[in-house]
């Protein structure tokens, strides 16, 4: 089945204009807020979302208009937290959609919080995202000027405001309750669930958390029609596209908006223009550094496809969008410690588990890496794995295990070579 390609939220890339209001306008931009105030009711624009079959593209893919049904009506204030934190390893999108079309991503925030009844909305920006940042307060004064924020909003009775909020670039506060915790200016550490944000969330209340390029959408999905949405994709659970962003040793590097349901295969020898140096592809990282690696032969004989449920059947998920690379020279037990050292760095220390668990995993792999693997580390980090599994507040925990996990399984003769040769047997400079 060919499966129909439209770009979506990147439409304006290419053009300078789109960053101002005016030029927004000039493409459709803030019709679809027109289109729903006082026009259709607040339950039947969560309807339209539902049949879109909008899903997550934060990470875990869940449906966005279900998340928005989960959310008490009766209770107020309710609020709308935009995570724009984009702290995985291999993800570059969300900074992009801030940059490029700020008011995009601002008349999605109006339409979310018109369905659910949100009437106060904080965009959470990474901190080092200075540019992201500078570009949506801009965009936030031209909206502001114009009534498209604010008090009764085209004389519709309807009001919101919208404020942005700077991280200090913890990667834990991208965990939505991590985010929650900093918004209200504590330590961003996670919180215990239930209660879940949609009843308990930012400052105790009923809370909506959304990720940039997921509301991104919500502008087509209203101007264009569920239907339309729905007909982007390879089936009625994977609809519309996904911004993949395409790392490591291809020849094409880069941002790729793309239909949900083409193989990685396709991404990386059609998209990304296929392997550099005529190397050989050996494994890929689907979704960012939490997802699970998958091997050559995974991707070019079991043609795995890159839509959310696809990856889940193929054991690893589609997370943030970060499809990184990695060809024959790449040496996996360096990547696994690399990756692990950054889990171990990321950790905010409140489970035992994962504060104790990441550190032993980076030490061991990186010890392997560097020449004094022992014949015991196999063994180590397999009973390590299951224990660091469903036992933590939050998933970076989990997120490591699965990672070394999956490195250790697939490519075990690799970590193998290294205890029985006490060095990397690619010849990988060990960086320290």
């Amino acid at each position: 089945m060919a499966i129909r390609y439209e770009k979506i939220v990147t439409s304006r890339f290419g053009d300078p204009e789109a960053l101002t209001l005016a030029g927004y306008e000039a493409t459709g931009g803030y019709q679809a807020v027109r289109k729903i105030l006082g026009k259709m009711e607040p339950k039947d624009v969560i309807e339209l979302v539902k049949a879109s079959g909008l899903r997550g593209r934060g990470g875990a893919g869940f449906p966005c208009g279900l998340k928005w049904s989960f959310v008490p009506q009766n209770l107020n204030p309710k609020y709308l937290a935009v995570n724009g934190d984009e702290g995985e390893p291999g993800t570059f999108k969300d900074r992009e959609l801030m940059i490029r079309d700020p008011h995009q991503l601002i008349e999605g925030i109006l339409i979310a919080c018109y369905a659910v009844g949100i009437a106060k909305a904080y965009i959470y920006i990474r901190g080092e995202f200075d540019a992201p940042w500078r570009s949506v307060e801009r965009a936030l004064g031209e909206a502001y000027a114009k009534g498209y924020i604010g008090e009764n909003i085209l004389g519709s009775g309807f009001g919101c405001d919208i404020y942005t909020h700077r991280g200090a670039g913890a990667y834990i506060c991208g965990e939505e309750t991590g985010l929650l915790e900093s918004l209200e200016g504590k330590r961003g550490h996670p919180r215990l669930k239930p209660p879940f944000p949609a009843v308990v969330g930012l400052y105790g209340k009923p809370t909506v958390i959304n990720n940039v390029e997921t509301l991104s959408n919500l502008p087509h999905i209203v101007n264009k029609g569920a239907e339309w949405f729905a007909g982007i994709g390879i089936d009625e659970k994977n609809t519309g596209t996904r911004m993949y962003c395409v790392s490591g040793h291809v020849k094409k590097p880069g941002l790729y908006e793309l239909p949900l349901g083409l193989t990685c295969e396709e991404i990386i020898f059609g998209y990304a223009g296929g392997m550099r140096n005529g190397k050989g592809l050996k494994a890929v990282i689907p979704g960012g550094a939490s997802a699970p690696v998958l091997t050559a032969q995974e991707v070019i004989e079991g043609k795995v496809k890159m839509d959310f449920d696809a990856l889940a059947r193929a054991g690893s998920m589609g997370g943030s969008g970060g499809v990184i690379v990695m060809d024959e020279t790449a040496c996996m037990v360096q990547a696994a410690g690399r990756l692990a050292r950054f889990f171990e760095h990321e950790s905010c220390g409140q489970c035992s588990v994962c504060r104790e668990g990441t550190g032993w995993v980076s030490e061991i792999l990186n010890r392997m890496e560097a020449g004094g693997g022992r014949a015991d580390d196999l063994a180590t980090l397999a009973s390590i794995d299951p224990n660091m599994r469903g036992n933590t507040i939050c998933v970076l925990s989990d997120a490591c295990a699965m990672m070394f996990g999956a490195f250790l399984k697939k490519f075990h003769g690799e970590f193998e070579a290294h205890v029985a040769e006490g060095r990397c047997p690619l010849g990988s400079p060990y960086p320290g």
